[in-house]
């Protein structure tokens, strides 16, 4: 064999090895690429499963689970709606004519599907406003859920949540309000007040409360936890029914020993004013 010929074939031998060489090259960089690619698909996966997670929680926000106070709730936590003067001389009715502090404070626990309740509403609600709009007397209210939970339904709720949408509305439409869910109680064991149409025709009867923003924040619920709250709130107080009243912190109703009348409140009202 001549020595061009072993040349040659030396040659050819090169260029098939680099050739070869060149492939496995290719081949790697392809599996490598194709790792990657499954890398940056899992990740992205993961990002996009995050991101649907926090739409999810944000959404969950929205419907109602989150606790929102009716606009001028005070108290710890905002559980409590106060009631006071209505007119030119009580803004939020928390000062009497003078501005000066209403003297004695009535807390109010009650249940808007809660026949005891419509009763004492019924006796006393001419003579707290009586007391109110004359600056001596201011009431804070806790809503509570107490029939929903031994008959069933959503009535206490679903009114508890309108009559904190009439809060937000301020000018005393709380007040207002209030009184007429408790003029137009349906029967305990009928759960009337767990539709909201029902509660959005009542409140017609209240001059300017059917806004839009109204109708909304009944159909949505917007109050619904920050009701449920002040229910478990109450459920640990101590006090097992409603409506529980207390005059200045003390248990002045439901004791048939010592049974409260309106012209009681009103001679106690004036005492705790003198003192």
């Amino acid at each position: 064999m001549s020595q061009r010929n072993r040349e040659g074939k030396r040659g050819a031998r090169e260029r098939l090895r680099e050739q070869r060489e060149r492939e496995r090259s290719r081949a790697k960089r392809k599996r490598t690429l194709g790792v990657l690619g499954a890398v940056v698909a899992v990740l992205a996966g993961a990002v996009g499963v995050g991101m649907v997670a926090s739409r999810t929680e944000d959404d969950s926000g929205k419907s109602g689970s989150s606790v929102v106070p009716p606009r001028g709730a005070v108290g710890k936590g905002r559980l409590v709606i106060p009631s006071g003067m209505v007119g030119k001389a009580g803004k939020a009715g928390r000062a009497d004519k003078a501005g000066k502090p209403a003297p004695v404070t009535l807390t109010v626990y009650e249940d808007f599907r809660c026949p005891g309740c419509k009763q004492f509403e019924d006796v006393f609600r001419e003579t707290v406003h009586e007391l109110q709009d004359q600056g001596r007397m201011k009431v804070e209210y806790h809503l509570v859920t107490i029939i929903d939970g031994n008959l069933g339904g959503t009535g206490s709720v679903r009114a508890a949540n309108a009559a904190a949408c009439a809060q937000d509305q301020g000018a005393g439409k709380f007040r207002a309000y209030h009184d007429v869910l408790y003029r137009h109680q349906p029967a305990e064991t009928r759960d009337s007040y767990a539709k909201n149409a029902r509660l959005i025709k009542l409140a017609d009867q209240v001059p300017g409360l059917v806004t839009p923003a109204f109708r909304k924040c009944v159909e949505e619920g917007r109050h619904d936890a920050w009701v449920r709250k002040s229910n478990d709130v109450f459920a640990h107080s101590g006090y097992a029914s409603t409506p529980t009243v207390l005059l200045g912190g003390k248990s002045v109703y439901g004791d048939p020993d010592k049974p409260l009348s309106p012209n009681k409140l009103k001679r106690m009202v004036l005492a705790a004013a003198r003192d």
